[in-house]
């Protein structure tokens, strides 16, 4: 099989580094370079043509995650955010999961990459590459200065925001149906977390972000307006998901958009169930294509954060999802863009070269 007709994949957004801390943090790190239960590790990379991404550091609130993912397979929900998590509470877990992931690193599972030139070093060597990311700005404080010390050690994307708030703004509650227009828009702090991403090249992340929030980022920010994982909202009326208007400002600001594989995010009826056909997947795709272009859309797993339909249930199956693209019509050249070369693309433009 040749690489170019099977393009390697570069994905938007994983949890990975929650999942380890869960299973005892540094001393989990070397059971991903031999395989490790969940969506993602050493070998199913290797299995599925997966060449790495972004790897998230989360912060989790105390939260039932099966009760959780039983109100969402309800006709209509909308759970209640975990409250606002403080930087000190925070920072432990967030030196803690980066630790993690340098240990990955120092044991040879991924390289972190810093610039797209090290992204196409690791992808030609064979190694997975990982951004390191940050999923809700908890562990940053007010002044800025942990972002600049974690820029210092590799951070380059942050999303301000998973859902629940934090001193820089508000994301969306897990609603259906519901749009994403619930909420003010960035603080003070946000304002300036904008700007300080801005010079520093860190992308940030809209994911998650309420549309106030989306909004205020598109006016101050100087990078194109990225979504690491999400979808369309016209197909599946979640507040997660991105309204055609959003896209159209993705769009103009050459930004770029990830296929988040949540079921929850691609049913029409916005259900946490895994019975959705790779079809279900493509027909967002398609949306996404034509609203943003085919040179701004990728793919957002939300490996190892969310239920995802059963044909690409770890990244082992992910030739499942391409043969899918070739049968659905899509070319080689479309292929290999929404594969990885989108995600080098934006990144390009967002880090410099």
């Amino acid at each position: 099989m040749s690489q170019q007709l099977h393009p390697l994949i570069f994905d938007g957004h994983n949890d990975v580094l929650l999942k380890l801390y869960r299973a005892g943090g540094v001393s989990a790190a070397k059971s991903f370079l031999t395989g490790c239960p969940g969506a993602v590790d050493v070998p199913s990379a290797k299995a599925g043509g997966f060449a790495g991404g972004f790897f998230a550091v989360y912060v989790p609130s105390p939260t039932d995650l099966t009760l959780k993912f039983e109100e969402m397979t309800k006709p209509e929900y909308q759970l209640v955010l975990p409250d606002a998590i403080d930087w000190a509470d925070a920072a432990p877990v967030v030196m803690a999961q980066t630790a993690i992931l340098f240990e990955m690193e120092r044991i040879g599972a991924l390289k972190i990459c810093r610039t797209v030139a090290d992204i196409r070093a690791a992808m030609a060597a064979g190694v997975m590459a990982a951004i390191y990311h940050i999923e809700g700005a908890e562990g940053i404080d007010a002044d800025l200065h942990t972002l600049d010390v974690l820029h210092q050690a590799g951070l380059r994307s942050i999303g301000p925001v998973w859902s629940r708030p934090t001193i820089f703004g508000e994301g969306v509650p897990f609603r259906y149906p519901s749009g994403p227009d619930i909420g003010g828009g960035l603080t003070e702090a946000g304002v300036r977390l904008v700007k300080r991403c801005n010079e520093l090249k860190i992308m940030l992340d809209l994911s998650h972000l309420n549309e106030a929030g989306f909004w205020d980022v598109a006016q101050l920010s100087d990078a194109p307006l990225v979504a690491t994982h999400s979808n369309a909202h016209v197909i599946c009326p979640h507040s997660r998901n991105l309204t055609d208007k959003q896209l159209a400002a993705i769009r103009e600001s050459d930004g770029m958009v990830g296929l988040n594989f949540a079921v929850a995010f691609l049913r029409d009826d916005g259900k946490m169930l895994a019975d959705v056909p790779l079809t279900q997947m493509l027909r967002h795709l398609d949306h996404l294509i034509e609203q943003v272009g085919e040179d701004r859309v990728g793919l957002g797993s939300d490996y190892d954060g969310a239920v995802v339909p059963e044909d690409v249930t770890s990244c082992a199956g992910l030739p499942a999802l391409r043969a899918a693209m070739v049968e659905h019509g899509y070319g080689e050249s479309l292929v290999a863009k929404l594969c990885h070369e989108n995600w080098l693309r934006v990144l390009e433009k967002t880090w410099g070269a």
